[in-house]
């Protein structure tokens, strides 16, 4: 409504329904960006949680892994409490987090030779994702029996990785690890499932 001095002039109906069209195309604007911002938040929510308690995403550092896992890649982790050899997890020492894969579980005997052959119950272990077999830094005596409870792991690159042939790393407990490696999201050329190296388990 516009006033000119003691003169009114009342709005036509035409401007009346174009104003009260803007006005509400304003207010169904406001509520579509709210819902979608809501949308958004709570998918980023999800999308945390559900990294955080499934599936943990992990950097690779170092080159224990070399050359099935490669420092700078990004890979994704499944939880859950069923491990077996040729398993690529992560997993904590310390305050570290590292990745290696499951040689023997709870029980079993494991066995290395010289040229770094490994043998678990007395079978020799078939690992056709090494490079290069080594016997690495072993302290501990051979042939050695993985504790209850307890998984031996070992690093793809034998000649450098620190791994459960060494008392400073061990046998790993059920609790120190995050998951099985899965997934590799990064980089993209090598976008994929990570297998196990002998049966295909993803």
């Amino acid at each position: 409504m516009k006033q000119r001095g003691t003169v009114v002039i009342l709005p036509t109906s035409g401007e009346a329904e174009e104003a009260l069209r803007r006005e509400q195309d304003a207010r169904r604007y406001h509520a579509t960006l709210r819902s979608t911002l809501f949308s958004l938040v709570v998918v980023a929510a999800v999308s945390v949680l559900v990294a955080t308690i499934w599936l943990p995403v992990l950097r690779i550092y170092g080159k224990s892994m070399t050359p099935t896992l490669c420092e700078g890649e990004i890979v994704v982790s499944l939880k859950g409490s069923s491990f077996r050899t040729g398993d690529i997890v992560g997993l904590y020492v310390g305050n570290k987090l590292l990745v290696k894969r499951v040689i023997a579980g709870p029980g079993q005997w494991v066995d290395i030779d010289g040229e770094g052959t490994v043998y678990v119950d007395g079978e020799m272990l078939e690992e056709p994702y090494l490079m290069d077999k080594a016997l690495g830094d072993v302290n501990i005596g051979l042939p050695y029996q993985v504790p209850d409870e307890r998984y031996f792991v070992m690093g793809d690159h034998r000649s450098t990785s620190a791994d459960s042939r060494n008392t400073a790393v061990g046998c790993i407990a059920e609790e120190q690890i995050v998951g099985r490696i899965v997934f590799r999201v990064w980089p993209l050329s090598h976008f994929g499932g990570v297998g196990d190296g002998q049966n295909g388990r993803f």
